[in-house]
């Protein structure tokens, strides 16, 4: 078991490390409340005076939350850094990181992630507004593109993912809900948006019922939506997410 430990630490430490390397260190106060976000980015590596970029953002799962502002990096940097990725897909790259103790985008904690029993009509989480400011401000730049805006998250995250969406869907020309859930009903109004859905069908944590019913509710509302399962997959469907043969080549075609 101590070597188990030992390896993982291992592992996350060469991970976080890894994401060092590029995405720098940012705190984004608020002008309307005076609250503060950890966050790291990462900026177009040769960006072109005039040019617009899309911008990114990703929500990290429970087991990143913090106020080390380096957790956050520990899943889905990687492929952002990636030499290829990064000349093929220039982007500025957000990695928000949500306090310890904060349950996410859901205040207060939600008691069910069964998507029929999750909360219709929920109050925005003071968390999602300081986001959005957050997201705002990006979207304010010059050199950042308004109409390839795109969201994604794992777990925690991806539940975040659904509730943005469904309150702002006009933000947004592509989501990637990865293992969340959501009442399926709140998606209905999302016209406009790009949704890439992943889950294992083995999740112990949250349940892939949350993905199924996600997905029959965009289609039945004719909206553009694809589902993808993996069979025997259980809580950490993001690897496999984050290796999908077109993942990065799909996100970033996606436009308002």
């Amino acid at each position: 078991m101590k070597k188990i430990l030992l390896v993982f630490t291992m592992m996350f430490v060469a991970a976080v490390a890894f994401g060092q390397q590029t995405y720098e260190k940012g705190e984004f106060v608020s002008q309307k409340s005076g609250e503060k976000m950890l966050y790291r980015y990462l900026a177009p590596e040769n960006p072109q005076q005039g040019k617009k970029y899309p911008l990114v953002i990703f929500l990290h799962g429970s087991g990143e939350r913090g106020n080390d502002n380096q957790a956050q990096l520990f899943h889905g940097s990687g492929q952002f850094l990636n030499p290829v990725n990064r000349e093929k897909y220039p982007a500025y790259v957000l990695f928000p990181q949500c306090p310890e103790g904060v349950p996410g985008a859901y205040m207060p904690r939600l008691e069910t992630l069964v998507p029929k029993d999750m909360p219709l009509d929920p109050p925005q989480a003071p968390i999602v507004t300081l986001l959005l400011e957050l997201i705002d401000s990006y979207i304010a730049r010059p050199d950042v593109d308004p109409r390839r805006v795109y969201i994604m998250g794992i777990s925690m995250g991806g539940i975040a993912t659904f509730d943005i969406v469904a309150r702002y869907p006009q933000k947004f020309a592509a989501a990637i809900p990865i293992c969340g859930s959501v009442n399926p009903q709140r998606l209905t109004g999302t016209k406009g948006v790009a949704w890439r859905i992943f889950h294992g069908d083995a999740d112990p944590s949250v349940t892939v019922e949350g993905s199924r019913e996600a997905y029959k509710a965009l289609r039945k509302a004719g909206l553009d939506v694809e589902y993808i399962e993996f069979a025997g997959c259980t809580h950490n469907s993001w690897n496999p997410a984050f290796n999908y043969p077109d993942f990065m080549k799909w996100l970033f075609k996606q436009k308002k």
